[in-house]
């Protein structure tokens, strides 16, 4: 009998290990005929101490999973069973090769370690009955787009659960077989495995032998069943998703769109041509193996769709499947894309067709329709909650950057947007000169920098196209000019030698028009000696920081709320009249999930007296987009809802007095659905929007509640 079982193991595990290797070659080569992307590599000698604490919090800690408590702690358990089990099969392993009463000291006869696998087991086999009854509850039969799942390949994930429930009983028969025919030595220390094993008591020695030699080769048999079933679905992230972990990028939030790549390096273009170069992407090879690496460890859990606010309001885009589309055209097109010139002539009119040779990456009838491409805010939703660290945003810029570039294909009111830009250096297309009007409605001086900034100049006011040029978002403008005066904070501005940063042609995908607009705004930030910049306009922030020095231009940039909590904190700011309203906040995409800015805003309000703060159900990392991110707020939203109405409707929900922000976008687009909630009567007229600056310098300067509020002013 041991020669039988010894054969057919080592027969399936041959077969097994082939199939599955054949797999993974195929994935790795598939993924390397696509674009390099050195820097990753780079990556891990650049900061070793990041990759391991990725790797102990993310895949051994489990932290983003664990946010959502419960499906969390039940992925815990199975991965770490995953982790454990594996012990189980060096046992397993042993018995095939050298016979069932072959043990490994210590390892096969400490009752501890007995203990450790049965409870671990008993673990995964809660967290795979908490699985089932998560999915059938959010079963998108039932809730359609309401499910996470929606969209996801639900059979091969019930393979899997069923797959895992194999692994487990497989065990304990077993073992349980084991410790009736003596051979387990944990003695009551797999206490499980003992349990099962009475269920054998009685039975003779031959036939313990035969049962005990069949749970053997059926606990092997699978494991190796799994193995290639787990190569060639989503549950390939198994084994990708620490790898995933590594190679992804390390900002402290999600921080800056990456520069354009040709061949691994910054697109020059000066130089780019684009029948040479890779402009974005305009077909699948032109995604990074990083791409290919994201795709393919997609685990279609459907956390990213179920936080996306184009989702959420009737649209189109899902992130996840965006990154199940673009892996499906991967896969169906990479015989093609491995073949070479005279194999691909060979090719049929059918197997191209099959191939998806002739598939556009982006049309009507592409891999991505349109519609979903523009509906993007990059919020950064979907980055912040996968598991895995896929870069969504990236993706989509990247594929934006080739419609807009070399297809010309965008929404028409962006174009407009762009003219401005260009002509005009902001999206409305205003007079250089109208950057300084909101100086004239100050009681005291504004330094505007003429050539160099003067020495004693501590902060240098970046005011932003919005921050002078829109009427609700000047309020913020000058009251951010008066508390610094008031602080006794030295600032000036630029007025009229301040451009866009080129944030909205980037994320439109017009990465030309952003190398212009910033390089123009380095220059002139260089030449006048600027060193540190204080924003109010997260979006202006986070290109200031975190892409100007992609370009040259490396400053000390500082968003106002967190120079305006450190002024209170060090008591130059002092609120002092009571502002007795209830209060909830928004937090803008660009200055939290982008930046990690969720303390200073709040901190800035808890020290104004009377002060009530509500939290809405989504915020802070769990926040809900305002929808102008992404050059959204040049686009007109046809399809769904508004998404600024979703948002105002969940600020209603806490009956606030007041919703406060951080971002000047985000006071326009949450100010025009309060008024129409207002216009239809389903708000209070008093109900505005301010930016937490109105707030503290109201206090400030004696205008509490009983002040008259200015009313939210119409576009």
């Amino acid at each position: 009998m041991f020669w039988i079982t010894l054969v057919i193991g080592l027969a399936g595990t041959a077969v097994a290990l082939a199939l599955a290797a054949r797999r993974v070659l195929f994935l790795y080569n598939t993924a390397m005929a696509g674009q390099p992307d050195p820097d990753r590599v780079l990556q891990v000698k650049r900061d070793k101490k990041a990759d391991i604490e990725g790797q102990v919090t993310e895949v051994l800690g489990q932290r983003k999973l664990l946010k959502w408590s419960l499906a969390g702690a039940a992925h815990a358990a199975v991965m770490w069973a995953f982790f454990l089990l594996i012990t189980v099969y060096l046992e397993a392993a042993v018995a095939l090769l050298a016979g069932l009463d072959h043990k490994i000291p210590w390892l096969q006869t400490w009752p501890p370690i007995g203990a450790i696998q049965d409870t671990i087991a008993l673990a995964c086999t809660a967290g795979l009955i908490t699985f089932t009854a998560i999915r059938i509850k959010n079963s998108p039969k039932r809730l359609d787009r309401k499910s996470r799942f929606k969209g996801s390949h639900l059979s091969g994930a019930w393979i899997t659960l069923f797959m895992i429930f194999n692994v487990i009983w497989t065990m304990f028969f077993f073992r349980g077989v084991g410790w009736a025919n003596g051979n387990l030595n944990y003695g009551k220390g797999a206490y499980f495995s003992w349990v099962v094993g009475h269920l054998f008591d009685g039975l003779s020695t031959h036939t313990l032998d035969i049962l005990e030699e069949i749970g053997l080769l059926l606990h092997i048999g699978v494991a190796l069943v799994f193995l290639v079933f787990v190569v060639h679905s989503k549950h390939l992230h198994i084994f990708l998703a620490p790898l995933n972990v590594m190679f992804k990028r390390r900002p402290d939030g999600l921080g800056a769109a990456q520069p354009m790549m040709s061949g691994g390096k910054p697109l020059d273009f000066e130089e780019a041509d684009p029948d040479e170069d890779v402009f974005g992407r305009g077909k699948i090879e032109d995604f990074t193996w990083k791409g290919f690496l994201d795709m393919a460890t997609c685990t279609e859990c459907g956390r990213c769709q179920s936080q996306c606010p184009a989702w959420n309001t009737g649209k189109p885009l899902s992130p996840k499947m965006v990154i199940l589309e673009l892996r499906d055209h991967a896969l169906a097109k990479a015989p093609y894309m491995l073949a070479s010139e005279e194999e691909r002539e060979k090719f049929t009119d059918e197997q191209k067709l099959a191939m998806q040779v002739d598939k556009e990456l982006v049309g009507e009838d592409g891999v991505i329709h349109p519609d979903v491409l523009w509906s993007c805010t990059n919020c950064g939703a979907c980055v912040e909650q996968c598991p895995v660290d896929i870069e969504h945003i990236d993706h989509i810029l990247d594929m934006r950057r080739f419609q807009v570039m070399i297809e010309s294909s965008f929404p028409s009111e962006a174009g407009v947007m762009l003219k401005n830009l260009e002509n005009k250096g902001n999206p409305w297309g205003m007079s250089e000169m109208k950057r300084l009007e909101w100086i004239e409605e100050l009681d005291f001086e504004v330094e505007v920098v003429d050539d160099k900034v003067s020495e004693d100049t501590e902060y240098l006011f970046w005011v932003g196209c919005a921050g002078a040029l829109e009427d609700r978002a000047k309020k913020t403008t000058k009251a951010v000019a008066e508390l610094l005066h008031i602080a006794g904070v030295k600032f000036a501005v630029l007025g009229p030698m301040e451009a866009c940063t080129g944030d909205p042609a980037r994320r439109l995908g017009m990465e030309f028009v952003f190398q212009m607009l910033g390089q123009q705004n380095v220059e002139t930030l260089n030449d006048a000696g600027v060193k540190k910049i204080v924003a109010t306009c997260p979006h202006c922030f986070n290109t200031l920081a975190n892409e100007y020095p992609q370009i040259g231009g490396n400053y000390e940039v500082v968003h106002h709320t967190q120079l305006l909590a450190h002024l209170v904190e060090e008591g130059k700011l002092t609120p002092v009249t009571p502002i007795e309203e209830k209060i909830t906040y928004h937090d803008p995409c660009f200055l939290g999930r982008h930046n990690k800015v969720y303390k200073q805003p709040r901190d800035i309000m808890a020290t104004v007296p009377g002060v009530k703060t509500q939290e809405m159900h989504r915020h802070k990392d769990r926040g809900f987009c305002c929808g102008a991110g992404g050059a959204r707020m040049w686009m007109e939203e046809r399809i769904g809802k508004r998404i600024n109405t979703e948002r105002v409707d969940e600020a209603l929900t806490t009956d606030p007095d007041t919703v406060s922000t951080a971002c000047p976008f985000c006071l326009v687009m949450l100010g025009d659905a309060i008024n129409e909630k207002k216009n239809s009567g389903d708000a209070k007229e008093s109900l505005e929007v301010v930016d937490v600056s109105q707030l503290l310098i109201r206090s400030i300067k004696g205008e509490g509640t009983a002040q008259a509020k200015e009313p939210v002013a119409a576009e």
